[in-house]
Order: C-alpha cells, then structure tokens, then sequence
C-alpha cells in the first residue's frame, strides 16, 4: 500500500518527499488539510524544514492527500505510538534490532518472538519498520530484563537473520 500511496506522487519529487517524511513519522492529515500528530497540528514550515521543502509545498501535498480517496482515509486515521528505544535504558529496558536478510520474508517475527518466549522474556513492546518506507528496515524489541547470552546467540542464528544490535 505504502508503494502504491508513493507513486501517486511520483510526478512531484518534494511531494513525495513530504509524503514519505508523513508516513515514516506517523503524522497524518486532518480535515483542514494541516499536518498532525494525533491531534496536535504541526506548522507546515516544521515539516518544510525537516524535509528540505517549502511550506507550501507541504501544505499543497496535504491538500493533495485529502483530494485522494483511498489516501484521504489513511492519512486522517493515523496515529503516532512512543517508541521506547530512546529511553529504554533509563527505564531499565533492553532493545535487540534485529536486521532481517530479506524484510520481505515472512516469519521473521514469529522466529524472534518463539526464542523469546521460550526463555520466558518479557516484551514490553515491538515494532517493524517498514521495508518500504525504510532503506534499513528492523525488528525492534524491548524486553524487561537483560536477555542472557544463549538468547542473542539464538537469534543470531535464526535462518532469517543478518545482524543483530543490542
């Protein structure tokens, strides 16, 4: 779907720009045509700075998006989750990236998820950063506890996995 959102913006590189800086945040669009994060607008001149644009090219490609049906209704559903990676460590979490060597392959998280379980981890949350939206998609899971060795050393493992970062 990701894809399909994309190339209906294809004829504008700074639109897609915009667009994909949307999607990659979870920031959607509400019936005034303004960004949003969940309910909270944000400046278009914001967005334009994060993503090297003009203002009114946010503001035309949020325009855009509400004219688009199928689009329209993602754009003003979306919502923004707290990612605790940042501030696992203060909150006496840990985080294991896992780095797929195809994203597109299925059972990569139910891998990760059987190795876990099966040590009697904790998972305080989980997350996969899209292989469309990303260049360098990842499983991200937080755990409770500090997993032992034998866990890393099991995922590592796994027929799915390139690379694991604790």
């Amino acid at each position: 779907m990701w894809s399909d959102i994309l190339k209906e913006f294809s004829d504008s590189p700074s639109q897609t720009i915009v667009v994909k800086y949307l999607l990659e945040n979870g920031f959607g669009v509400n019936e005034k045509g303004r960004v949003i994060c969940n309910d909270i607008e944000i400046p278009a001149t914001h967005i334009g700075r994060e993503t090297n644009t003009d203002r009114r090219v946010v503001d035309v490609t949020a325009k855009r998006i509400l004219s688009l049906p199928k689009i329209r209704d993602i754009f003003l559903r979306l919502k923004v989750t707290p990612d605790l990676t940042e501030v696992s460590e203060t909150l006496g979490l840990s985080v294991i990236a896992i780095y797929p060597k195809d994203a597109k392959q299925k059972g990569i998280v139910n891998a990760a998820l059987e190795v876990l379980t099966r040590h009697d981890l904790s998972i305080r949350q989980i997350f996969v950063t899209d292989s469309e939206l990303s260049q360098d998609p990842r499983l991200v899971i937080i755990v409770e506890e500090n997993p032992p060795a034998v866990v890393y050393n099991e995922l590592r493992k796994l027929p799915q996995v390139k690379r694991i970062v604790i």
